[in-house]
């Protein structure tokens, strides 16, 4: 069994990671951190991965979130994953979020460490990924709103 975290370099993913890391030593279970990566430049800007459009390549941003997470956590493993567009009418977060679950289920993962400022204050927060990938009931979910 795995213990996920997904990763996209914020103060909340860091501290996800931190606690994953602590938690996976009393159960003795592997970390995977877990960056998704939307070929999307416009994301990559919003989420402060790239400066300019023109600079977009997901291969240097996964490099940049391998050597963050690395740096929280260097004995746990990194994965990165650029999510299929399978629906025009999908959002981005839909597509993360998929991915995700994804990878859970791929990895087997006992549990899914979530950095999130918003899960459990609003039913479903319309830019989060914590409410679906928290209704899976193939794993638990741990939550961590403070860094």
């Amino acid at each position: 069994m795995v213990l996920l975290v997904p990763f996209d370099g914020s103060a909340l993913s860091k501290a996800a990671l931190t606690r994953a890391m602590e938690f996976a030593g009393y159960r003795d279970e592997d970390v995977t951190a877990l960056s998704v990566i939307p070929n999307d430049a416009a994301y990559a800007r919003e989420q402060g991965w790239v400066d300019d459009p023109e600079e977009f390549d997901v291969e240097a941003i996964a490099d940049r979130m391998r050597e963050q997470a690395e740096s929280v956590a260097p004995t746990a493993s990194f994965r990165y994953e650029v999510p299929e567009d399978v629906s025009s009418m999908g959002s981005t977060t839909t597509d993360i979020t998929r991915t995700i679950r994804e990878v859970a289920h791929e990895e087997g993962a006992s549990i899914v460490f979530i950095g999130s400022e918003n899960a459990g204050r609003v039913s479903t927060p319309v830019c989060s990924v914590g409410s679906p990938v928290s209704e899976d009931p193939q794993y638990d979910v741990h939550i961590v709103r403070h860094s």
